[in-house]
């Protein structure tokens, strides 16, 4: 978390520390001012923070960032002098007017969301009738509880003009008036009794576009009620009525004291009649204002209010109207919608769409975390090379991001609605590796397929295709994808029509190709060919700036994975990381992090120095000693160490004897070459590693 200094405790600096105060992001250690009787410095007693006359004070205490809110170009200076280099200085105009824009951006996210909630509850009030009529007053929708209460079938309603279903209907005249009409007696031309509530759709142009009524069958209440005199008995009737429905409801006198609720209500809220009964309105509300109190002295419905209600906080939607008998009024009835039923629904759709996007490519620049300089360089560099049809070449430690960086420049180019294809050239075998690039004639050799096959290339036709270990190609199958590249077709194995193809390459490789060219072990056509925009992906230990952001970044990610609620990681445990060398990267990092989340226990949100991994020796570090430890005889030394250097020197070995041949090496070591790569990523070993271990 960034610590902050607000330098002036005046209207603007008051300002801002209302807004920091409340943030999850900031910590403002301090409020500074000359003036001791400035507002800014009396609110920071109630946050709890600091004051002082003198920013010099709190300079040495590491502040991160300080917001000159004073407006004195004097001060500002200062302070600019002042400051070490890592401080960043923001004047306070510019810190306050983003605030101001964060808060009405805010501001129209919950209006938009809260008008979002209002038309999923209208379409799915079922309980109660509802129709729908446009703007020339024909109907367009009718609920099933309507089709029950009219006694008409849905497929006779639609599409007629509203009249010649319900002739006294009022629903033409709420078009012509554009104001609603709440709580209407009505009786159909069946005999029933219902309670209706007339409302325009108004756009927010200002355009008429319908008007809809939703509307309650109360003919056996009336009849009731006209039969009965005794009150005692039409209240009892009533209360069964609001205990039998499915909607929340709560019932307050014309003083805001709680009469009565539901088992709906309850249910809802979590709260029982103990708790509301005979206490106050806002006996409920855990988050905004009692719709109650406010019905109570407007006189006034309302409809539709978003509010948070409960000892669990439940998200729901409050209908309010007031009770009024012979013009006085005698209190309030509240509707309670629960909303998080259908903000769960949404957020599996947001779940479902990330699922589509990730059978594509994944990831964008967004995803990638870039604020060390060498990396915002690699980025802006990639940023560049995605709006071009050029050949990219990503260059880099293992582990560095490489795949990362394709993925984002093929979603950031024109062909990002096109396919995107990747292909580890070293984990294919050397024996079908043509097969699979530029596919196959039926009949080109011995379990070909009928009709043959496409390859990785045909099949990113109009897209991207990413080459991973470019450098481990044969010289052979380098002098045909330097076809590709020259003439853009391909020749299938056992064809001989060349097929055009429009794909655009994107090849990486943790290979010092320049010396592979020196030893004739790679094209020097071809690598002039993919060298028209190199982008090097600098290693960890070159980008430690980053390592802070990318720890909260991967701690995000795999509490989704693992269904965890990490917060951040302790300053102690990241210093620690800051001083290893990180021989496997940004996956290196995301190894020790998931192994530390793992061992945390359910209570603990913060990683802290013992839940991180003891992490081994760098290989920067073994490089040094360029021997071989006695293995019998490590003083000091963990088990797990020593077998790890054994199992490196062993690799080296291996790799020399067999003159770096991959596919040999595994062969000779009984491992596939998919445990062989992991392997010699573990250790940090390429095929141009000058380590001696020997």
């Amino acid at each position: 978390m960034k610590s902050v200094l607000i330098v002036g405790a005046g209207k603007g600096g008051t300002s801002l520390l209302k807004v920091l105060a409340e943030s999850d992001m900031l910590n403002v250690m301090a409020i500074v001012d000359i003036h001791k009787d400035a507002p800014g410095l009396k609110l920071a007693e109630q946050y709890g923070v600091q004051t002082g006359e003198d920013f010099r004070d709190w300079l040495p205490l590491g502040v991160d960032i300080v917001i000159e809110a004073t407006g004195n170009e004097k001060v500002f200076q200062e302070i600019m002098k002042e400051k070490n280099q890592k401080t960043v200085v923001i004047p306070g105009a510019v810190a306050f007017i983003t605030s101001q824009l964060l808060d009405e951006k805010e501001t129209l996210l919950r209006e938009l969301e809260s008008q979002a909630q209002n038309r999923e509850f209208i379409l799915n009030a079922i309980h109660d009738g509802m129709i729908v009529i446009n703007e020339e007053a024909k109907i367009v929708f009718v609920n099933k509880s309507a089709e029950r209460i009219l006694g008409y079938k849905i497929k006779d309603m639609m599409n007629i003009p509203v009249e010649k279903v319900i002739p006294t209907t009022r629903l033409p005249h709420v078009l012509n008036i554009r104001r609603k009409e709440v709580n209407q007696k009505l009786t159909l031309e069946n005999g029933k009794k219902v309670i209706t509530t007339r409302i325009p759709l108004i756009s927010p142009e200002g355009k008429l576009i319908g008007a809809f009524a939703v509307f309650k069958d109360i003919t056996e209440v009336v009849d009731l009620a006209e039969e009965i005199t005794d009150l005692k008995d039409v209240k009892t009737m009533l209360e069964a009525i609001i205990h039998s429905s499915e909607e929340a409801i709560s019932v307050v006198d014309e003083n805001g004291i709680g009469l009565m609720i539901n088992p709906a209500y309850t249910r809802i809220t979590g709260l029982t009649k103990r708790d509301v009964v005979g206490h106050p309105a806002t006996a409920d509300i855990s988050e905004g204002e009692s719709m109650h109190l406010r019905v109570l002295k407007t006189r006034r419905a309302v409809r539709g209010a978003r509010m948070r209600v409960g000892p669990a906080k439940k998200d729901v939607i409050v209908n309010v109207a007031p009770v009024i008998v012979d013009g006085k009024l005698k209190g309030s009835v509240g509707v309670i919608h629960d909303v998080s039923e259908i903000e769960s629904l949404t957020n599996e759709l947001k779940r479902a769409r990330q699922i589509i996007r990730n059978l594509e490519a994944k990831y964008t620049f967004d995803d990638i975390i870039a604020e060390s300089e060498e990396m915002k360089i690699a980025l802006e560099q990639a940023k560049v090379g995605a709006k071009t049809p050029a050949t990219v070449l990503l260059r880099g430690e293992s582990g560095t991001g490489k795949e990362l960086f394709a993925h984002a420049i093929h979603n950031e180019s024109n062909r990002r609605h096109n396919k995107f294809i990747r292909v580890n050239c070293a984990a294919i075998a050397e024996s079908i590796l043509e097969s699979e690039l530029f596919g196959y004639e039926e009949g080109a050799f011995s379990g070909a397929k009928q009709g043959g096959k496409r390859g990785y290339f045909e099949e990113a036709n109009f897209g991207s295709i990413f080459l991973d270990e470019i450098g481990e190609l044969s010289l052979q199958m380098q002098a045909k994808l330097l076809r590709v590249l020259q003439e853009n077709e391909i020749v299938r194995v056992g064809g001989t029509k060349p097929i055009e193809i429009d794909v655009r390459i994107i090849a990486a490789t943790n290979v010092n190709l320049e010396k592979a060219i020196m030893k004739a072990e790679f094209r020097e056509d071809l690598y002039y060919r993919l060298n028209r925009l190199p982008i090097y992906i600098p290693a960890l230990r070159e980008r430690m700036t980053d390592l802070l952001a990318l720890v909260n970044h991967l701690i995000e990610k795999l509490n989704q994975d693992y269904g965890r609620h990490v917060k951040t990681i302790s300053d102690e445990a990241i210093q620690y990381l800051k001083g290893y060398h990180f021989p496997g990267n940004v996956r290196e990092l995301e190894n020790i992090i998931g192994r530390a989340m793992i061992y945390m226990q359910n209570h603990e949100d913060i990683i802290g120095m013992d839940h991180i991994p003891t992490l081994r020796e760098s290989a920067k570090q073994v490089s040094e000693t360029k021997t071989l430890p006695d293995y019998t005889d490590l003083q000091g030394t963990s088990l797990q160490t020593s077998l790890d250097l054994y199992e490196k020197n062993l690799l080296m070995k291996a790799l020399k004897g067999n003159n770096f041949n991959k596919t040999e090496t595994a062969k000779q070591l009984n491992v596939s070459i998919r445990n062989l790569y992991y392997k010699l990523d573990k250790h940090n070993i390429d095929k141009d590693s000058t380590q001696d271990f020997s």
